[in-house]
């Protein structure tokens, strides 16, 4: 079984626009279009299975709308291969509420986005949002590091994670991007053993430059094949999954590039789906 664990699509009276806006600000060319048919298409071509889809609340009023549509979504996930997660902003009213109705509706995740929501992941009210999830056995994965449409912003930095993991110890966490994104250096120092889980979305492999910019994405350097193996080594298979942030990246090239980095068939399984599968209950 082949999961991916960071994906994005868009409703498709928004998706062109969304997809523009966010390649715009990072300079990046998508590979598929950002709809939900489009990522069925992507996972067909490379054999996926299932693509966890990670909605993003921006806003607190956005909130209801992204839980009512994932747990449509969810109820076709047998037949789609799409499930999704739920969204929180940290401003929401009533969070322990929004998590209980979430669980409660068979959601298995939240996704929180400290740039994109303007918040220090170890801000309380992210830290009771944790809590909350925790208590109703839900995953949570967290945009971790810097983000190519905003580089500067540092809302989920190392030391704010850490200080995050040290306050509250969490079960059943994800931080996206290997750890960190654009941080590689400092997740290897501090995080490599920890009691979470990293997925591989845009660490693996060079992004694709917009057409029409004189400009490469202001991105990070991918992993090299021998330290993407140390970080498996030093962290432990099991704790690793595969993510592409599709649409951004190529969920075959970015299975291509596990499969062809000399894990074990073992490891490599784990990756790319065993561990998801457990994670999921599946």
């Amino acid at each position: 079984m082949i999961i991916d664990f960071h994906t994005h699509t868009f409703p498709s009276f928004l998706a062109d626009r969304a997809i523009y806006t966010l390649g715009h600000n990072g300079r990046i060319k998508n590979y598929i279009k950002g709809t939900n048919d489009s990522l069925i298409s992507s996972m067909n071509e490379s054999h996926v299975d299932y693509s966890i889809l990670l909605p993003v609340a921006t806003k607190p009023t956005q909130t209801e709308n992204i839980n009512q549509t994932a747990i449509a979504i969810n109820e076709f996930s047998e037949e789609t291969g799409l499930i999704s997660f739920g969204g929180i902003h940290p401003d929401n009213e009533n969070p322990k509420k929004i998590i209980k109705d979430l669980a409660h509706n068979g959601v298995k995740g939240i996704k929180l986005h400290p740039i994109f929501q303007r918040t220090y992941i170890d801000d309380i009210k992210y830290l009771h949002i944790i809590e909350y999830a925790c208590e109703n056995d839900m995953i949570i994965l967290i945009h971790a590091g810097y983000d190519i449409t905003i580089p500067l912003y540092n809302y989920a930095n190392i030391s704010h994670i850490l200080t995050m993991l040290d306050t509250l110890q969490p079960k059943n966490m994800i931080l996206a991007h290997m750890g960190g994104w654009g941080c590689s250096s400092q997740v290897e120092g501090t995080l490599l053993g920890r009691d979470v889980y990293f997925d591989t979305a845009l660490s693996l492999l060079r992004l694709k430059p917009a057409p029409n910019t004189k400009r490469r994405p202001e991105e990070a350097p991918p992993l090299s094949r021998e330290r993407f193996l140390r970080f498996v080594k030093k962290h432990g298979a099991s704790k690793i999954l595969f993510g592409t942030d599709c649409p951004w990246d190529s969920q075959k090239n970015v299975i291509q590039f596990i499969k062809d980095s000399g894990l074990s068939d073992k490891d490599t399984s784990a990756i790319l789906g065993d561990n998801a599968a457990r994670l999921l209950k599946l």
